[in-house]
Order: C-alpha cells, then structure tokens, then sequence
C-alpha cells in the first residue's frame, strides 16, 4: 500500500502536527503535501518529504496565508496523487479538497470542518485576530463566506471515509456534511508528559495553547486580572500581543518560547490545574494536563467535555460568565483530584491506543477498495 499525507499547512506547531509526527512513525516513507511550509517555523517536519503547493511561491503566503484564502482550494486541487493507492487527509480547512482518481482511497482525519466558514464564523467575524489585516479579513469574509462554503460542503463529497477527532467534531461533520463518521481520539505522549517524580506543586494556573482568538484566552485573563491569583500563559500566536495589551495584572505571566515537551512537562506538573476556556474539536492540552496528573478547569462545551471527569480529574464551568470561573478558582482545591486518578484517565489517549486504531482502519478501509 503506498500512500500520502496531505495537511493544510506547514508553518506551526500545535496538536494536528503530533498528529501528523505519530502518522509518520506508522508510515515513514509518505511524503507530506501542504499548500504552504514555512521550514524556519515547523522544524518539526524536518524528517518528512514535504511537497508544497504552487501558493509557496506568493509573497508572505507561508506566514500570512490568511491573505490567499481564495487560492487555498486550487492549491490542493493542483495536485496530483495517482502514484499512490491511499492519500490521508488531516485537516481543519481545504486538505480534504484534493482530487483523486476512482481507484485511490482518500481518507480525511477531520480536525473539524472548516471552523471560520462553519461553527466559528461568528467568532472570527468579530475577532479575525490578524491585527493590522483585520478589517480585510473581516471585509473578504462578508463578502466570500457563501461561495466558500458552497466550495467546502461540495468538496467535502471527494472524501471516500471520514473518521473525526471526537464526537464532538464527529456531530458537526453529520450537520454540515451530512455524513456519518467512525471516532478515534488524538495521540498524547504519555511517556513525555507523565506526573513528576517527586510531589511537587507551585501556586499558579496555567493556560497552553496557540493564541487565537477562538482559545477565549482573553476572558480568562479578564478573569485573572481581578483576582489574587497567579497566571502563565504558555504559548504563541497572532493575537499574542492584544492579549498582552489587555493583560493589567502584575501576576499575569507571559511565556512565549520555544518550549520542549519536556519543560511544558514541568508546567503541567507543578501547576494547580490547567484552564481551558475554548471551544475546542478534541482538547488536546487536556489531556496532556492530566496525563502530568493534574485536573483541568474547562468550559462545559465541545470535545473537552469527553476528556474530563468532573469531580473526579477536573471540573466544568457552564458560560463566559467571569462570576462563575473567578468563584470556582476561589473554592478550587488540588487534593480534591488524585494525581492517580487524572493519570489514567489520560491513558485512555496515548499514542500507542491511536497508532492501533488507526492503522487498523487505514487497512480496512484499504481492503474493502480492492
């Protein structure tokens, strides 16, 4: 079976690329088709044969390509797969918009559907997060939104099997899509992010993920910010420096490096518990939190609510409401979530559990072709 990877883009680092790291474990010798890739800012590609598209070639596209939304669709259009018997899709946006011949198998690991055109158009309507570039954005969305979902739900027919990263994602791809999905949950690498050693434990939460704005990152600072409590928010991203700008609290920390895995390790380990306030596809730092044994304080929405065991690895709060997160972080007591307890919760997603499955469905679906 020789077969393809093709991914959105080449130029972060964030959950969908473990994905694509632990894909490559199983298949070493797939090459990797992106529409831009950005090599200085995804180093973590490095081992894989990366074959971007034509959009590589535009100014600014690999770091801005925002700005060449309307090219993105003909960029993975323009490639060509008939070399291989598989092609595997992960994607958020246009990936699964590639063509294939009758006889190749194109499988799409669905991040979610295409969120800015579907389940946060709103969000990034009111919020683009491109700074400088935002009333463009704004402007070209109002204006392209309808042929671009029209483009998206059209192409999301070229798909043979779907398979989501959640229940969550798997109910918006049946809204949107209208198709029916089989589930297999994200890798973590729990040999990486595991509970320390010795028992140690500071008094500070912890935020970690891509600055965005649909990461709600901002109303956890408004929170934060009238509270004696301590804050690090680990992570980059384009609206690092509004969320700096809004940030009033001394005890707010900033933590924007270029982290290993195992120095975020030692953040999970000794933080209080890790605030997750976004509506995520799955959750991905969830997981890792707990996986480090600590409990998680999250939103009561989208696929973080099928990592967490309130009460037991964490609780939920219900709304954006700051009286309701700042009164839960007030009463909030570590002890109350075994180090034990959130340890295996998180086992339910390590690498090796996604590696199986979805080798296993790669296969099958591969079989029933022939």
């Amino acid at each position: 079976m020789k077969i393809a990877f093709v991914y959105d883009r080449v130029n972060k680092w964030g959950g969908a690329e473990r994905i694509l790291l632990s894909l490559h474990k199983i298949w070493p010798k797939a090459p990797l088709y992106t529409a831009v890739y950005d090599k200085k800012k995804a180093p973590w590609a490095d081992d894989f044969h990366v074959i971007p598209s034509f959009l590589n070639r535009f100014p600014f596209a690999s770091s801005k390509h925002e700005l060449y939304a309307s090219l993105t669709p003909f960029a993975f259009e323009s490639f060509n797969f008939d070399d291989y018997d598989v092609v595997l899709s992960v994607t958020s946006s246009d990936a699964k918009g590639i063509v294939t011949g009758s006889k190749i198998l194109h499988i799409c690991y669905c991040l979610t559907p295409s969120r800015y055109l579907w389940s946060g158009y709103r969000e990034y309507l009111k919020e683009p997060g491109l700074n400088g570039f935002n009333l463009l954005a704004r402007t070209f969305l109002t204006l392209f939104s309808t042929p671009m979902r029209r483009w998206d739900y059209l192409s999301s027919y070229r798909v043979n099997k779907y398979i989501a990263i959640s229940k969550t994602v798997a109910q918006r791809i049946k809204v949107y899509y209208k198709k029916k999905v089989s589930v297999i949950y994200p890798p973590v690498n729990t040999s990486i992010f595991k509970p320390s050693e010795t028992e140690t434990r500071q008094d500070y939460f912890l935020v970690v993920g891509r600055l965005v704005p649909y990461k709600r990152i901002d109303f956890v600072i408004s929170v934060f910010d009238k509270l004696d409590l301590k804050l690090k928010v680990v992570g980059r991203g384009m609206d690092e420096s509004r969320l700096r700008r809004i940030s009033n609290n001394k005890n707010i920390e900033f933590i924007s490096g270029d982290l290993t895995d195992e120095k975020l390790s030692w953040y999970y380990q000794n933080c209080q518990a890790l605030i997750f306030a976004g509506e995520e596809d799955f959750g991905l730092t969830s997981v890792e939190a707990q996986s480090c044994g600590r409990p998680v304080i999250g939103i009561g929405r989208g696929g973080v609510k099928e990592t967490i065991i309130p009460g037991r690895t964490g609780e939920f709060f219900r709304s954006y409401n700051k009286r309701e997160l700042a009164s839960l972080l007030l009463n909030f007591k570590v002890n109350k979530y075994p180090v034990s307890v959130c340890r295996q919760n998180a086992l339910r997603f390590s690498e090796k559990k996604f590696q199986e499955k979805i080798y296993s469905e790669v296969i099958k679906y591969w079989r029933q072709k022939l």
